[in-house]
């Protein structure tokens, strides 16, 4: 499978949905998916570059999907406005060939990782905070965010974006690498078990190893959609 016929679910069109959508269209990309349940804010345009003044308030998957059509006439883009959840999470990742996880939500983040067994769809995890960022195809039989982070961390630990800020050009790149990453992925390299960390100081990049716990959930290759679970707020 290729870019050109995969279909691809971006979850989160805010500072990494957005470059990613950018990049994946520019890659030959036909078939989209954008999912965000917030509106257009004014904090949001330094680093979401699909938005304007004039957009505040409304959608943001509604307006980056038209925006996304209207720089690529070609693109198929299908809009959703709302939020994954324990109840759509594997639905909506089954509906497609890849997805990207661009959103700034921990729970979000680590149910999208718990599809990857049941599904067999693979996942390519984003991250961004101040001037770092990682990123990390979760492939299905290989490592998971529960198995680099073991126990997930409270909502309220994780800094969020109005708190600790982040550099928007740092999300670029981010999202970009997501972008490529799930490339990468589509053409059948095997790059499971590696988490690319970008320090945006120092503009270096270098690679984490992650193995896989034999206890977690991504172990279990048949698991049911009964087995997924979110992580605790």
């Amino acid at each position: 499978m290729t870019v050109h016929s995969a279909r691809v679910l971006i979850v989160g069109m805010g500072g990494l949905g957005c470059p990613a959508s950018l990049a994946l269209a520019r890659a030959g990309a036909e078939r989209l998916t954008v999912i965000d349940p917030d509106a257009v804010e004014l904090t949001n345009l330094h680093r979401q570059p699909w938005f304007r003044t004039s957009d505040i308030g409304k959608p943001k998957a509604m307006v980056a999907a038209a925006r996304l059509r209207g720089a690529f006439p070609r693109l198929e883009v299908q809009p959703r406005v709302g939020r994954v959840d324990f109840n759509n999470v594997q639905t909506l990742v089954k509906d497609h060939d890849i997805a990207l996880d661009c959103t700034d939500e921990i729970e979000a983040k680590f149910l999208l990782s718990d599809a990857v067994a049941p599904s067999r769809v693979p996942v390519i995890y984003g991250g961004v905070v101040r001037f770092e960022g990682q990123v990390m195809a979760l492939l299905p039989g290989g490592p998971c965010l529960r198995c680099f982070f073991e126990q997930p961390p409270a909502a309220e630990d994780v800094p969020s974006c109005s708190r600790a800020g982040i550099l928007g050009s740092v999300a670029g790149v981010i999202g970009a690498l997501q972008a490529v990453t799930a490339v990468r992925v589509l053409n059948g390299e095997q790059i499971a078990g590696e988490m690319v960390v970008f320090d945006g100081r120092t503009l270096r990049q270098r690679q984490i190893g992650v193995r896989r716990r034999p206890d977690c959930l991504c172990t279990r290759a048949k698991s049911s959609s009964t087995e997924v679970r979110t992580c605790p707020a």
